[in-house]
């Protein structure tokens, strides 16, 4: 793929694709308070999928942001952070469920608002998931991209806002990858008011790797989990 590729989620929206190796996965938002829920699956083999815990504890981090990438549950890389103008990505706190956002934002439904139903993460996902022969059995943690939650030191979990309005966050796949987006509110947003940001997704080809990326040399468990990603496709390139 030489030209670009984009699409904008509004409010509520979803969407899912397979995303070749070596693409440059671009998010932006077109306002405040935005959240996009994302799982991630090896598009060949989709029961290898992102991995929440390992992502985190190789990495010695609770949050995502440039040079993080996204491990999956067989130690390889999915895709890797890049860049961002967020700071911060929040991979704990879940997706909203059809009880949470009718008891946060008031009870609506399809048949009586049609498309101006509010969504929650864990519908969309379910969709999307159906689309390529999946099910809710294949849901798992995702990550929130631009949203920032902080872990106190009792265990809970605070949201903070941040300004999200022209930010953007992007990824390089590192394998064939399954995308499974959902445009909806982040569970611990304490508004009361569905969030109206919609985000844009543009794909393009990623720039060739260097010798001194960010993302392969962020810490010696990176590199491994990359050399491991290397070696699966030059198995699978000399299988051809």
């Amino acid at each position: 793929m030489t030209a670009s590729f984009s699409i904008t989620m509004g409010p509520g929206g979803k969407w899912s694709a397979y995303i070749g190796k070596g693409k440059s996965v671009t998010l932006t938002a077109a306002g405040d308070s935005a959240n996009v829920s994302a799982l991630l699956y090896h598009a060949a083999y989709p029961s290898e999928r992102y991995n929440m815990p390992d992502s985190l504890k190789a990495q010695h981090t609770a949050f995502y942001t440039a040079g993080h990438v996204l491990m999956s549950d067989q130690g390889r890389v999915l895709a890797s952070i890049i860049e961002d103008t967020t700071g911060w990505h929040d991979p704990l706190g879940g997706y909203t469920t059809r009880k949470g956002t009718d008891g946060k934002y008031g009870p609506t439904s399809y048949q009586q608002e049609r498309n101006a139903w509010l969504r929650s993460g864990e519908e969309n996902l379910t969709v999307e998931l159906y689309r390529h022969n999946l099910t809710p059995r294949d849901l798992s943690a995702p990550v929130n991209f631009f949203s920032k939650v902080v872990c106190e030191l009792d265990g809970t979990m605070r949201y903070v806002p941040q300004p999200t309005d022209g930010r953007s966050v992007t990824l390089r796949t590192e394998m064939d990858v399954l995308l499974v987006v959902s445009n909806t509110p982040h569970p611990l947003n304490p508004s009361a008011v569905y969030p109206g940001a919609a985000v844009e997704i543009r794909i393009t080809d990623a720039a060739p790797m260097t010798e001194d990326d960010l993302c392969v040399n962020h810490c010696g468990e990176n590199r491994r989990a990359f050399e491991n990603t290397w070696n699966a496709y030059a198995l699978m390139k000399g299988a051809n």
